[in-house]
């Protein structure tokens, strides 16, 4: 297979290195490249560690047989105006990335045999849902006003997780104040008072998928980040989601730091309670007073940590106080026709077999010859305005559903592209499953379909090093939000966290995560100025 073009960072050489660096970042997805991004900018020397051929994480693109398809960036909201999302991704690349809009409908959800929408702008979100559910009108505004309740509080939380530990048992008090109780419930729990509509609850919650847990187990504050985040509609980066990346990492080349690729992080070294450094996995050492990992929760502590030094800082009993998200699948397909010939829409699809997900997804995990419990559908060269700039004459399409690790972990330990056939078998039959939903809802694309390809939690792991394929770090269960030490700050002198798992799941949510990090590390005075320049 020819591999992907688009490759971005400087291959790893202990050659290559500077003689020494501020501050070390293991991984490049969006909070490592914000976190360094926003160092360099206040004069830090950063080194960017990334195991993969590129750099981006979730954000990366990549290319096969004439295709390109983002991984992860299928689409953002709140960038559509001056927020402070925008405002977030305009500093970071120096206001050369465009946000082209979805569709006014910028999702569909197909619940069962009922078909719903989600329509962008606030009073056009409320009055569609009003549209399909009449009866329900004063539900649908006290839904409107917990998410305005929520955006506050949202704040209070990231503030919360920046503040020195004396300073958050001080403030405790004032932060639980203005922290309303219904932020730490179950989503379920809190609509289920608001109205005995299930389909309504389903619609309300038909974006599930985009943090891996149904409404019965995830905690209403993350729903309401998401539900607030696409108030506005969805927007696709013009150019392709790798765009991100490529205008980040020039801030932070500019105050001489480098993003490298195929640098593999065998180890962070502590000596005494204190970050020495990392080794790779060629045996070099790079030797530097502050580590930041972005690597995720359970990576930096049960594989780049040593268990002495893990069982030292008490992080044994912490860690079993939370679990993974769940795997996915995704099924990158291309068609040698362009995306208006062949009536492809800039709206997702959300397909579910009913309106119950939480057992939709029990039966699932039960078996994995069930129905999916979620069948998402995205048609990223229909978003993109410049696609047809870079593969003309071609379409893409990803499809993406919920998947364990455990039926796939027979095959730990294989080479990526070198699995087996017995792998390929079942790769081939799930892959059909997924065309099955596609050509329901768009009977025009069969027969058309040129190329596919089907990544699993296998995949994740072996490019992404999630070690049980999660694709949303931990799990954001109302008990995992309310961990205390899930925060920038670890126990371990100079090693600092940033990424989803000390904030909320989803490219903003780690974007916000880098400014988390780098906030905590440098406090409020040294980092007001930059946070004027950033906001205004």
């Amino acid at each position: 297979m020819k591999p992907s073009t688009l490759r971005i960072g400087y291959r790893y050489r202990p050659n290559r290195l500077a003689p020494e660096y501020d501050a070390v970042v293991i991984g490049s997805g969006i909070s490592g490249l914000t976190t360094a991004a926003l160092l360099s900018e206040l004069g830090w020397k950063v080194c960017v560690l990334e195991q993969h051929y590129t750099a981006g994480g979730y954000t990366h693109s990549y290319e096969r047989n004439g295709y390109e398809w983002d991984v992860g960036v299928h689409y953002i909201g709140d960038v559509g105006a001056r927020t402070r999302t925008r405002r977030m991704f305009d500093f970071l690349t120096d206001g050369k990335l465009g946000w082209a809009p979805m569709e006014e409908e910028y999702d569909r959800f197909y619940i069962g045999d009922k078909v719903f929408t989600a329509r962008a702008g606030k009073q056009e979100f409320r009055d569609n849902l009003v549209r399909q559910f009449p009866a329900e009108e004063t539900a649908i505004d006290r839904y409107l006003d917990l998410l305005q309740q929520v955006g506050g509080a949202l704040s209070m939380f990231g503030m919360g997780r920046a503040m020195r530990p004396w300073l958050r048992s001080v403030a405790a008090p004032y932060l639980k104040w203005k922290t309303p109780d219904f932020m730490f419930r179950k989503t379920y729990a809190v609509l289920s008072e608001l109205t005995n509509d299930q389909d309504l609850i389903a619609v309300i919650c038909g974006q599930w998928g985009d943090m891996g847990l149904p409404p019965k187990q995830s905690a209403f504050m993350v729903h309401a980040m998401i539900a607030r985040h696409y108030l506005y509609g969805g927007f696709y980066p013009v150019g392709g989601s790798w765009k991100i990346a490529d205008y980040i990492i020039p801030k932070i080349q500019k105050a001489g730091g480098e993003v490298f690729t195929y640098a593999n992080v065998e180890k962070i070294l502590v000596d005494d309670g204190h970050v020495r450094g990392v080794a790779m996995s060629d045996g070099h050492e790079i030797i530097c007073p502050v580590v930041i990992s972005s690597a995720g929760v359970d990576n930096t502590f049960n594989r780049l940590l040593t268990n002495d030094v893990v069982r030292e800082c008490g992080y044994e009993k912490s860690l079993r106080e939370v679990r993974p998200s769940v795997g996915h699948l995704c099924l990158y397909i291309g068609l040698k026709e362009t995306a208006a010939e062949l009536g492809l829409p800039r709206t997702n699809f959300w397909i579910y077999p009913h309106s119950n997900y939480d057992q939709a997804l029990t039966d699932f995990l039960e078996d994995d010859d069930a129905p999916f419990p979620v069948v998402y559908v995205s048609f990223p060269s229909a978003k993109d305005p410049e696609y047809l700039d870079r593969h003309p004459g071609t379409a893409t399409i990803e499809i993406v559903a919920p998947a364990p690790y455990a039926p796939f972990e027979k095959w730990k330990g294989t080479t990526w592209g070198k699995r087996g056939d017995d792998y390929e078998a079942r790769k081939a039959e799930l892959s059909e499953r997924l065309l099955r939903h596609l050509y329901d809802k768009l009977p025009q694309l069969e027969g058309k379909v040129d190329y596919f390809e089907l990544s699993t939690p296998l995949s994740t792991e072996w490019f992404s090093g999630y070690q049980h394929g999660e694709l949303y770090g931990l799990d954001h269960t109302p008990e995992r939000l309310q961990q205390d030490w899930l925060t920038p700050r670890t126990r371990v002198n100079g090693l600092w966290l940033t990424g989803q798992d000390i904030l909320t799941c989803g490219v903003t949510g780690a974007m916000m995560a880098g400014l988390l990090t780098t906030t905590a590390m440098m406090g409020m005075r040294k980092i007001a100025p930059l946070m004027k320049q950033i906001f205004g």
